[in-house]
């Protein structure tokens, strides 16, 4: 979706045109450049160019009956345009697309117009897909892996896109996003260095699951690796024998790198993501040396320019428990992020995308609660059951009732968590007992940090029960 694109979609839902002002706010705002950059850009005052920004914001969450903000307000249209539309939306769209009287038409520049009958067909176009999905499951997205950037099965979790995009913007951030597997956190981190990208930033992801076993046979080859996949991404020639010193260590020599080559070099601050960062967990040897590292840089921030160019977002699923000690782990350091659930809500916003009418409404919600209940908010057991209900190969009350045995759908997903389980007798044990009381149980603390992080129990204090009832159900069989 453009620029213009975007402000059809608009005018279909506001009674009013935009200002001349908030129209600018709003297409400058869409290419990610700040309030200080557009009152520079226009000549206004910034402080009057954040008040209307903040006032335009407001008028569009009004119109759409949803929070929308300048951090936010681009996945908002998109996912508007993807909608179906009302029959009044669509009557209002023909009118928007009337020609206008020549008084109302001097507030708008003539390529709006112009542009404005062009970006009609794709909003019709859009609209057409959406009711083409209602009725053809194949339009459908398997669940498994990162959720693609223009996927219209993307439910975003306030306030935390908005938090991101605000802490990626800030020179020498960190962001450490963390949740269990399967909850989200690669396709957060994507959308986060797009919309880092929109404000004209380099953008670098490493993926550690990509690594060959051999790069991590010493900290040396890991960080050789690293700096050479930096230097790639940046298109930059990778000249590591210019930096590299046994004398000093590869630590100092990969910090000098970056400090002296690579940051020097580009011409703009760069977001460097680290993806799947818990593989290095299990190598010891590495981690607490890489670890420590990425704070340092995180902490060189606040003393030399240079390294203000640096952004950091790091990524982990919290099945791994770090042996490090906390005053060292970089998982003490910068904006934290854990993804929470999906709530009833949101299950209910995604079921309609998957075309089942009969989510709709409170009724919808009722239908929706005993799933809720079942699989918690777990957005890979979400979308899982919304597939298989959206291709009708289950009914919702199969769904339920063959949900924690072998034959259900979850029985691979399931099966995974019990094999971890038979790797660690201590954790199957303590997990038995939360699964088979008829009340929450007190465990040992790392126990239950464990199960915790597995994504298998909730704590309340020193009480731990058990996540949802597919959890409790499933392993009080295969346990006992």
């Amino acid at each position: 979706m453009n620029i213009e694109e975007a402000l059809v979609i608009l005018d279909t839902f506001l009674e009013h045109s935009l200002s001349d002002v908030q129209e600018i706010i709003f297409r400058q705002a869409w290419e990610g450049k700040t309030y200080p950059d557009i009152a520079e850009s226009c000549g206004y005052d910034a402080n009057y160019i954040k008040d209307v920004g903040s006032k335009l914001w407001k008028l569009i969450s009004q119109a759409f009956g949803e929070e929308v903000t300048k951090s936010n307000f681009r996945s908002v249209l998109r996912r508007r345009s993807l909608q179906q539309a009302l029959p009044t939306q669509n009557s209002l769209l023909s009118e928007k697309l009337q020609p206008m009287p020549a008084v109302l038409r001097q507030s708008q520049p003539i390529s709006r117009a112009k542009d404005a009958i062009s970006g009609s067909s794709l909003v019709i176009e859009k609209q057409d897909e959406r009711k083409t999905l209602d009725l053809n499951p194949d339009f459908l997205e398997i669940p498994g892996g990162s959720v693609p950037l223009n996927s219209f099965f993307y439910i975003e979790r306030p306030p935390i896109e908005e938090r991101t995009y605000t802490e990626i913007n800030k020179p020498g951030s960190l962001i450490r996003i963390k949740a269990p597997s399967k909850m989200g956190k690669t396709s957060l981190m994507h959308r986060i260095l797009t919309h880092a990208k929109q404000t004209g930033v380099h953008t670098v992801q490493i993926g550690l699951q990509r690594a060959d076993s051999q790069v991590f046979t010493s900290l040396e080859k890991f960080l050789r690796w690293f700096c050479a996949n930096v230097s790639r991404q940046l298109n930059l020639e990778i000249r590591l024998d210019d930096y590299w010193d046994e004398d000093i260590g590869s630590k100092v020599s990969c910090t000098l790198y970056l400090q002296e080559y690579l940051l020097e070099k580009i011409d703009a601050p760069v977001v460097l993501a680290l993806d799947e960062v818990n593989r290095i967990f299990e190598y010891p040897e590495i981690s607490r040396d890489f670890l420590p590292l990425l704070r340092s840089w995180y902490e060189d921030a606040s003393e030399l320019e240079i390294w203000r160019k640096l952004r950091l977002i790091v990524v982990h699923a919290t099945e791994a428990y770090i042996p490090l000690d906390i005053n060292q782990s970089p998982f003490n350091v910068g904006l934290p992020i854990k993804l929470p659930e999906f709530s009833l809500e949101q299950m209910q916003e995604l079921a309609v995308r998957h075309g089942l009418d009969w989510a709709k409404s409170e009724t919808g919600l009722q239908k929706l609660a005993p799933l809720l209940a079942m699989i918690g908010g777990h957005p890979y057991l979400v979308r899982l059951a919304l597939y298989n209900l959206g291709h009708q190969t289950v009914t919702l009350e199969q769904l339920l009732k063959e949900a924690p045995t072998i034959a259900g759908i979850y029985s691979n997903y399931l099966r995974h968590h019990l094999a971890n389980l038979q790797e660690h007798p201590e954790l199957a044990i303590a997990l038995k007992r939360v699964v088979t009381s008829p009340t929450s149980v007190q465990l040992e603390a790392i126990a239950a940090y464990k199960l915790e992080s597995m994504g298998l129990v909730k704590l309340e204090g020193n009480q731990a029960m058990p996540s949802c009832e597919l959890y409790q159900l499933y392993f009080r069989e295969q346990l006992t």
